[in-house]
């Protein structure tokens, strides 16, 4: 099975620096890895996991302040990433990870909802990281939600909260920190999903993605201010109450 069609990787990359999800997104990132982040963040190594056309990434050079290496499964993800970064970048299958507790800190962003053993995902990653290492993820959230748009990104699943929870403790990490976010989008994602299933039964997947992924003026700035609050919540280790994905941190047991 195909994890993720790499059609999209030039779509994504034309919005994601404007569109209000990935900049809300990054912003909600950022501020659980500067929590994490040791001060000074000296020989503090990171690895972002799916890092796809580096977006994400490039937030991460500059929060980290250790050293930092990409990896994702697509090489045309990483030609885009090379654009926007200067850390190393390595094509490598996570089911079959080249390190061994190399790292202190692993992000996933939006990639285990893409894995058919999302289990298996988890434990490799908890076997790269160092003893006392952190992974933070996130992934789409309530099932209740599923739609074209998940079909189109070949998702297996959405997650609610206790069943991540669970997933965690069974991969051999302790949960650190589990919250929803993106929660001003939610009424939003229910609303036009529903409506586009209806409206867009003759679209593609692709067509009716990329319509999705539009930066209209105005409507994008208002949602960057909403999320605004998200972001100050998280950072000061406060947990929200819904949204339309999940945001968790991890901890291998050790030192």
């Amino acid at each position: 099975m195909d994890t993720y069609d790499s059609i999209y990787f030039p779509l994504l990359f034309a919005v994601e620096d404007r569109h209000f999800w990935f900049r809300g997104r990054n912003a909600a990132i950022r501020a659980i890895v500067e929590r994490l982040r040791p001060q000074p963040p000296s020989n503090f190594r990171a690895l972002e996991v799916g890092c796809g056309t580096g977006n994400t990434l490039r937030m991460l050079e500059e929060a980290t302040g250790g050293a930092l290496v990409g990896m994702d499964l697509f090489a045309q993800g990483l030609s885009y990433a090379r654009r926007r970064v200067a850390c190393p970048l390595l094509q490598a299958d996570l089911r079959q990870p080249p390190f061994d507790s190399a790292f202190d800190f692993v992000g996933l962003f939006d990639v285990l909802e893409h894995l058919p053993d999302d289990l298996a995902a988890l434990r490799h990653l908890r076997h790269i990281l160092r003893p006392g290492g952190f992974l933070c993820l996130t992934v789409p959230a309530h099932r209740r939600l599923w739609s074209y748009a998940d079909e189109a990104g070949r998702h297996v699943r959405r997650y609610e909260k206790t069943e991540l929870a669970e997933k965690l403790v069974m991969a051999g990490f302790g949960v650190e920190a589990l919250s929803f976010y993106m929660a001003s989008v939610l009424p939003l994602m229910w609303l036009g999903r529903r409506l586009a299933g209806m409206i867009r039964r003759n679209k593609s997947g692709y067509e009716s993605f990329r319509q999705e992924l539009r930066v209209i003026p105005v409507f994008n700035e208002i949602m960057l201010l909403l999320l605004q609050w998200e972001t100050r919540l998280l950072a000061q280790g406060r947990a929200l109450p819904f949204g339309v994905s999940l945001l968790a941190v991890g901890r291998k047991p050790g030192a």
